[in-house]
């Protein structure tokens, strides 16, 4: 007998993606990452194991092994709306400890587009477009993060001004 799906579960995977995740959680993290390639092979077409299997990779340092699981991660349906976040943000992060400059600035843009009001993406951003040599818009969108978000009372107090300026850098006025 054919075992119940849970939600959130791949079809026939029986927990072991939940597991996995729960190992990673509570730092056995080789242990998920040993499991989680054979449970991407036997399920290629699930975006959440597959981005899970990219995070298990990541937060041991294997960036290039990220990559791929990323990458079909972004590129699959099926993905819930938070982790499709932490994906793009993870995928363009690994692009740009990987030195993948455009790859990196183009995939934080996608999630920028996607989701407008996350600071992490944005912030992930004005770094990979420093990297790749863009110090006005880096800069200018930091600005932007920095003026919508911060609890500062300067910044709070300066809002509009730093506003204005991350309009116009080079503005004296």
């Amino acid at each position: 007998m054919r075992k119940a799906v849970t939600a959130g579960a791949a079809p026939d995977d029986d927990g072991r993606l939940a597991d996995a995740v729960r190992l990673r959680e509570a730092g056995e993290r080789q242990e998920a990452r040993r499991r989680l390639p054979a449970l991407a092979a036997e399920f290629p077409g699930d975006a959440r194991i597959a981005y899970q299997t990219a995070w298990a990779h990541d937060v041991l340092g294997l960036e290039a092994q990220a990559v791929p699981f990323y990458e079909r991660a972004v590129s699959l349906p099926g993905l819930p709306e938070q982790d499709r976040r932490g994906a793009l943000l993870g995928l363009g992060s690994t692009y740009r400890v990987l030195g993948r400059r455009a790859d990196a600035v183009r995939t934080l843009r996608q999630g920028v587009e996607e989701f407008p009001d996350d600071g992490g993406l944005r912030a992930f951003l004005a770094l990979a477009l420093h990297d790749a040599g863009e110090h006005r818009e880096a800069t200018a969108l930091l600005l932007r993060l920095l003026a919508a978000t911060s609890a500062d009372p300067g910044v709070r107090a300066h809002r509009r001004a730093i506003e204005f300026y991350a309009a116009d850098l080079d503005a004296t006025v």
